[in-house]
């Protein structure tokens, strides 16, 4: 998700990023020992890494991404293997766009949001929204819960194969993905509200805005914004 995001006020925020300006320290490159790789504890996890390749609003493979995987802090992923088995006796399971997310991947998206010249992408991902409003309708944001590593973009899967409609793709930035919305048909919004209850039963919350996104309601490092790169 692209929100502004505050952390509580008995946190303070850090960002770490890998080149820290105000002290010319260097943030530690490897993956932080709170997080695993998701695929690897979830059984039968579907990865489609969006921001990995090109087929994402931007149009190109984003800053940080460098390996297809899906990082998440510990407790984040098990919470994620019960949905996973909980899905299981509909016939079900998840795909996940989106992860763990390094800070200098959100600067990306912000340099992306304030160029207007750039609109190669807008068919696809935001036909109905002006670029200009991006930002002022949360779906771009200096900071992103996803760099704390308990934020997960995903949807429903048939176990036995193909993607469920949830009324409109990942990353379609309009009124019409907010979980809220009653336009999409009546289908895609049962498929919304089996999604969202699956996550809810084992401690995420939603985001108003985006019906793939998710967040662990007691999230291990709910005040720090990790920079190291996904490999």
């Amino acid at each position: 998700m692209r929100r502004a995001e505050r952390a509580g006020p008995r946190f303070y925020i850090f960002i770490l990023t890998a080149a820290l300006v105000s002290t010319g320290a260097a943030a530690d490159p490897a993956r932080h020992p709170g997080f695993v790789d998701a695929a690897e504890s979830v059984a039968g996890l579907q990865l489609d890494i969006r921001y990995f390749g090109n087929h994402n609003f931007i149009g190109k493979r984003i800053d940080g991404y460098e390996a297809p995987l899906c990082l998440l802090t510990r407790e984040t992923a098990t919470a994620l293997g019960a949905v996973q088995g909980d899905l299981e006796a509909l016939g079900l399971g998840l795909k996940v766009f989106d992860c763990y997310r390094p800070a200098r991947a959100v600067a990306h998206f912000v340099r992306w949001a304030r160029d207007f010249s750039d609109q190669g992408r807008k068919s696809e991902f935001y036909p109905e929204t002006d670029k200009r409003d991006l930002f002022r309708d949360g779906y771009i944001s200096p900071r992103s819960g996803h760099s704390r590593g308990s934020t997960v973009d995903l949807t429903l899967v048939r176990l036995a194969g193909g993607e469920i409609d949830m009324g409109t793709p990942f990353d379609f930035f309009s009124p019409r993905s907010w979980p809220s919305d009653r336009t999409v048909p009546a289908e895609a919004r049962e498929h919304r509200r089996i999604l969202a209850t699956a996550m809810a039963r084992r401690g995420f919350r939603p985001y108003d805005k985006e019906w793939w996104h998710f967040t662990l309601a007691n999230e291990p490092f709910p005040g720090i914004y990790f920079d190291f790169p996904v490999r």
